[in-house]
């Protein structure tokens, strides 16, 4: 299983996951995709899980709670009044799956730390505290433009100290790359497994699901194993 934040939110994590679920299961892999908890459903706009189907359309795709407005899912639940996600029922649905998939993807809410819910003793868990208990790998979904070294770093180090092993992925490479983004993705290449180009998610389903295994590095199913050659295509 693969556990997928971000250094923030908007930075691309739900169109990540779907090029890592399409590539798999272009791989010949049995792929479910759990969102734990979905916020923001009074806005109407397309959910998380709405998008992974369109673009990837895995075996398996579910969300474990809904709740209305844009908030960190643990506010989102006290500002409705519905329950908390419980850390072990979340635990137990990913197991669930993995015992019927090759591939468990779980994409979190916003970033590394943020509130999820909460445990039995009624204290907040976030998705490192998910991530420790499932002994799970982490993806970074980062920025490409400024700021994205200090952001990605502090949570790359908050995942070290809690022993759980990341690499990144860029969200959005932009069309017209500038010296900022061409001077971050040197510094990141080292934890670098993949790159998405701007503007992935308004893909074509079809074309999506053929390009996301050259977004990726063989890590996760693609077949990108030139960061050269890739940033002279790119460029």
């Amino acid at each position: 299983m693969v556990l997928v934040t971000g250094t923030d939110t908007e930075v691309g994590k739900t169109i990540a996951t779907a090029a890592m679920a399409a590539a798999a299961q272009a791989a010949g892999q049995r792929v479910a995709v759990i969102k734990p908890g979905q916020t923001g459903i009074a806005t109407g706009a397309p959910t998380d899980a709405e998008v992974v189907t369109r673009l990837a359309g895995p075996e398996t795709v579910r969300t474990l709670a809904e709740y209305p407005e844009p908030l960190a899912p643990l506010a989102a639940a006290k500002v409705a009044g519905l329950p908390a996600l419980d850390l072990f029922d979340v635990v137990d649905a990913i197991r669930a799956e993995a015992a019927k998939h090759d591939l468990v993807l779980v994409e979190g809410a916003g970033g590394l730390l943020v509130p999820m819910g909460l445990r039995p003793s009624g204290e907040p868990w976030t998705f490192a505290d998910l991530a420790t208990t499932l002994g799970a790998n982490m993806i970074v979904v980062a920025r490409a433009g400024l700021g994205t070294l200090n952001h990605t770093a502090l949570t790359l180090e908050a995942l070290n100290r809690r022993a759980v092993p990341a690499r990144v992925i860029l969200g959005a490479w932009p069309a017209e790359p500038e010296l900022v983004h061409w001077a971050n993705l040197g510094e990141l290449v080292p934890y670098l497994v993949g790159a998405l180009p701007a503007g992935a998610g308004s893909m074509d389903p079809g074309v999506f699901r053929r390009s996301a295994p050259g977004w990726l590095t063989p890590a996760l199913h693609g077949v990108l194993d030139n960061w050269r050659v890739w940033a002279e295509e790119a460029g």
